[in-house]
């Protein structure tokens, strides 16, 4: 079992979850995910890292002070920075997914010293697409209107589509037990969709310092994402900029809860053979 914390912040209170044994790795999760999104993957990764997840600021046992202020990608990345220093005085592995990716690379930006290795996968970053940047902060806002008319009945296959997920041909390991789709989670897509997406369009991004921080930086993709997508496109714009080679991760955008067992393999085998 994880023991648990809850974190003061600037403007928030964070729920923190720690597990496993050996160099930490923390994991910024993707969309609705809060920190127990990916325990299938902590649970195949326990024996060989300390694993930390966390809610984001808003998502379910994370409370921010002003449930009605906008939150900043500067106050996610802040927000980590923030539990880093609380659970490890050494720079850290981290594994960023979507939304999750984005945090890190902004830490990355901020506090690289903080980092040893970030895995960035399909980073939803809108920046990272240069002339592409503002249809793609349009295709959002789109979102958010068919949410804002039809619900999530409405909003859920469109998103699936902007990120490569066909839900009429899952792809999923065996013997994993899905997590249901209960009132807490009906609640994080919602604020996800409705604020975060907002943070996402008006993230001015961190280009420029990504160049110079000291976090070695990993861009990756899911094997089955198809590479007209714009969260394949911005790993691999990633991957340019700070001329590394673009990792390959099993399963889709949501590999990270669809193969957590070839992730395991995956995220084991490359942080072990990128820490310096």
């Amino acid at each position: 079992m994880p023991t648990t914390g809850l974190l003061p912040v600037d403007g928030a209170a964070l729920h923190f979850e720690q597990r496993g044994t050996g160099p930490l790795l923390l994991i910024a999760q993707s969309g609705e995910g809060d920190a127990r999104r990916t325990t299938d993957l902590v649970d195949a990764l326990a024996d060989d890292f300390t694993l930390v997840t966390y809610d984001r600021r808003g998502l379910s046992r994370s409370t921010p002070d002003d449930p009605d202020r906008p939150v900043t990608m500067a106050d996610h990345a802040d927000d980590a920075h923030r539990l880093l220093a609380h659970v490890t005085d050494g720079p850290a592995l981290m594994l960023g997914c979507s939304f999750g990716a984005v945090i890190g690379l902004h830490l990355a930006a901020e506090h690289g010293d903080q980092l040893d290795t970030l895995i960035a996968h399909e980073p939803v970053a809108p920046w990272l697409l240069d002339a592409e940047a503002d249809s793609h902060r349009r295709e959002l806002a789109e979102l958010q209107d068919l949410f804002a008319t039809g619900g999530l009945p409405a909003a859920f296959p469109a998103i699936a589509k902007s990120v490569g997920i066909d839900p009429a041909h899952p792809d999923a390991e065996p013997d994993l037990t899905p997590q249901p789709m209960d009132e807490q989670r009906r609640r994080n897509f919602a604020r996800f969709i409705a604020e975060e997406f907002t943070t996402l369009r008006t993230d001015p991004g961190c280009r420029d310092r990504l160049r110079t921080t000291r976090t070695r930086i990993l861009p990756a993709v899911g094997r089955t994402t198809p590479p007209t997508v714009f969260d394949h496109r911005a790993a691999h714009r990633l991957g340019a900029l700070l001329e590394r080679p673009v990792l390959t991760f099993p399963g889709g955008h949501n590999g990270n809860t669809t193969h957590p067992r070839a992730w395991a393999a995956r995220l084991r085998t490359t942080l072990h053979a990128h820490r310096r």
